[in-house]
Parts: C-alpha cells; sequence; structure tokens
C-alpha cells in the first residue's frame, strides 16, 4: 500500500544517470525540468564562484575598512587625551592655591597690625604663627623640608655653593652650611639645597 503520508524523496544520482540529455529528443527535454539543470556548462558554473583575485579584492577592502575605523577611533582618543592634559595642567594647582589664599589673607592681616603696632614682640608671633600655619598647610600637600648640616654631601640632592676648610675632621665631605633650604614634594626633590661643604 501506499502510504500518502510519506514525503516525496529527492532525486538520487541514480535517477539523474537516467536522465541523458544527449540521447533525449526536444519534446522530452521541455518534459523533464532536471534536464535543463544538468545542461549548464563547466564555464557557466565557474563564473557564478568567486574569483581568488575579487576574493583579495573584498579581504583588501575588509582590511583597509577596519585600518580607517581603527586610525579615526585613536585619533579621536589621541585629541580627547591632549585635552585632558591640558585640563587638567590648567586646574593642577587649583587645590593648592584655594589652601594657600587662608595665610594669604593671614598675611593681609599682619601687614595692616603692623602698621599702628608698636610692640614689636606681638608682630614677631603674628609672623611665626602665618609661617607655621603655611609650613602645615604645605606638609599636608606633601612638601617636606630636608635636613642638610651634618650629612654627607650627596650631588643628587644637595648643590654645592662653595667649599671650605672643615671646622672639624669629623665634618671633612659633609654639609657645613645651609643657605637655601631643599624640599621633597612626596619624596621627589623639587628644589634641591644650597650648601657650603667641609674640605
Amino acid at each position: 500500500m501506499f502510504n500518502k503520508n510519506k514525503k516525496q524523496e529527492t532525486p538520487t544520482t541514480e535517477d539523474i544517470k537516467d536522465v541523458n540529455t544527449e540521447n533525449t529528443t526536444p519534446e522530452e527535454q521541455a518534459e523533464n525540468p532536471l534536464a535543463d539543470e544538468l545542461n549548464v556548462s563547466a564555464e557557466e558554473v565557474e563564473v557564478n564562484l568567486p574569483s581568488a583575485e575579487e576574493k583579495l579584492k573584498e579581504d583588501l577592502a575588509l582590511a583597509n575598512d577596519k585600518y580607517l575605523r581603527l586610525y579615526a577611533e585613536f585619533d579621536n582618543y589621541k585629541r580627547r587625551t591632549t585635552k585632558e592634559r591640558v585640563d587638567l595642567l590648567q586646574t593642577a594647582g587649583k587645590e593648592v592655591i584655594v589652601s594657600m589664599l587662608t595665610v594669604l589673607d593671614d598675611f593681609e592681616r599682619a601687614a595692616k597690625a603692623m602698621e599702628n603696632s608698636t610692640d614689636i614682640n606681638a608682630v614677631k608671633e603674628g609672623v611665626a604663627l602665618v609661617q607655621s600655619k603655611l609650613k602645615n598647610i604645605l606638609g599636608q600637600k606633601g612638601l617636606k623640608e630636608m635636613e642638610t648640616k651634618g650629612t654627607p654631601f650627596d650631588a643628587d640632592i644637595h648643590e654645592a655653593i662653595t667649599s671650605i676648610p672643615a671646622p672639624s675632621d669629623n665634618l671633612k665631605g659633609k654639609v657645613v652650611d645651609e643657605l637655601e633650604k631643599g624640599y621633597y614634594l612626596n619624596d621627589k626633590v623639587v628644589r634641591f639645597a644650597k650648601v657650603v661643604v667641609g674640605n
């Protein structure tokens, strides 16, 4: 018995071999749809396939497009980081400047007080307080004084202005006097100490 629900099978290679277009008449070819499909020449099949040259051109176009996109992205990144760097340089000292404004206010008050003051000790105390406040603020920002007197001369942190005969043998090759203080900012030298070295 025939099964009505059975799917129609696709033609096998045996079925295709049975279709011999060379020995059939034009009327038979018209009746058989597979005959037209088999009459396609090898040249026509090759035309539909992309050649190696076309494939290489397509790959080159894709690589070029990828390169252009990457270059544009890098160019945007470079512009953005340059702008951020400029902004940072313009506002880098803002925090320090704002914290120093209170010291500037204290100096202005001290200058007004000195105009009418007759007590020199009070003026000295006021200046000492302002100096102490300034040192504390700078210390909070990472500034630290160098200790130089009596230490061995180090060209990495000291700038020798002159050398004098050492007052004692234990000061030979060491810092005898300090003309200008040196400073560290977060353990990095920001100003060399100007010193006198004993020889």
